[in-house]
C-alpha cells in the first residue's frame, strides 16, 4: 500500500513552490509561510507543539513558530519536504502514515483551494480515498465533538457510516460526497467542499451552526 501521507507531503511542498511564501491558505489568516512553519514546529518541536492543545503554552508556540517562519523560503519548504526527525514522535515506523495522512491532505487542499491553483479540484486516487474513508470515524470523534446532531458519512463506492451519534432530541444529518470532501467538511472547510447535506431543516441548521474542527 502506498504511503499517501508521503505523497500528500510531496504534493503540498510542490504547491508551496508554485504559489510562493505569501499566498493565502484556508487556515484563517495564515499565509503559506505560516503554514509551512506550523508543519515544521509540529514535527520537530513537540515541546512547542503542545501549545496547540494547552492554552498556557500557546504564547510560547506562537513565538517559536514565528521564529521558524523567518527561515528562507526554499529552506523552510525543504524542511517540510524532508519529513520529521527520525528520533522525534513522528519518526517511528508507521506513525507517519497513520498520523499525517489527514494533516497533509487537508493542508494540501488548504493551499490549492485558497487561490486559483490549476489543481484546486484535483483527482484524488481511489486508493487514497479508501484510506481517507477508513480514518473518518477517528477524525470525526475529535472534529465533531461540539455538534449536537448525529453525523453520517455517505460516500458512494465506500458505504455509509456514523461519525457522531445525535444528542438531546436531534436526529442525523447525512453528508453525501467523496471521503476526502467529507474529511475537509468536518474539519471546517465547509465553504470549499463538494458536499450535499440531508436531514431535517432543524438538524441541518443546527449542524451548520456547529463549530467544526479542532
Amino acid at each position: 500500500m502506498p504511503n499517501f501521507a508521503q505523497s500528500e507531503r510531496a504534493g503540498l511542498c510542490d504547491a508551496f513552490v508554485d504559489v510562493g511564501p505569501d499566498a493565502p491558505t484556508l487556515c484563517g489568516d495564515w499565509t503559506t509561510r505560516d503554514l509551512a512553519a506550523h508543519l515544521v514546529v509540529r514535527e520537530s518541536r513537540p515541546d512547542a507543539a503542545a501549545g496547540m492543545f494547552i492554552p498556557l503554552l500557546a504564547g510560547r508556540l506562537e513565538s517559536i513558530q514565528r521564529k521558524v517562519a523567518e527561515t528562507p523560503w526554499d529552506e523552510l519548504v525543504e524542511k517540510v519536504r524532508s519529513g520529521p526527525p527520525r528520533l522525534g514522535p513522528f519518526g517511528f515506523p508507521g506513525v507517519d502514515a497513520k498520523a499525517n495522512l489527514s494533516e497533509f491532505f487537508i493542508h494540501h487542499e488548504d493551499v490549492l483551494r485558497a487561490g486559483d491553483h490549476p489543481d484546486a479540484r484535483r483527482e484524488v486516487p481511489a486508493e487514497e480515498q479508501a484510506e481517507l474513508w477508513k480514518i473518518l470515524p477517528r477524525i470525526g470523534r475529535m472534529t465533531l465533538r461540539s455538534t449536537r446532531v448525529g453525523v453520517v458519512a455517505d460516500c458512494p463506492g465506500h458505504g455509509r457510516r456514523s461519525l457522531r451519534s445525535p444528542r438531546d432530541d436531534h436526529g442525523n444529518v447525512v453528508l453525501h460526497g467523496a471521503p476526502g470532501e467529507v474529511l475537509l467538511h468536518i474539519f471546517g472547510r465547509v465553504a470549499v467542499t463538494d458536499i450535499e447535506l440531508d436531514g431535517s431543516d432543524a438538524d441541518v441548521a443546527a449542524f451548520r451552526e456547529s463549530s467544526l474542527g479542532f
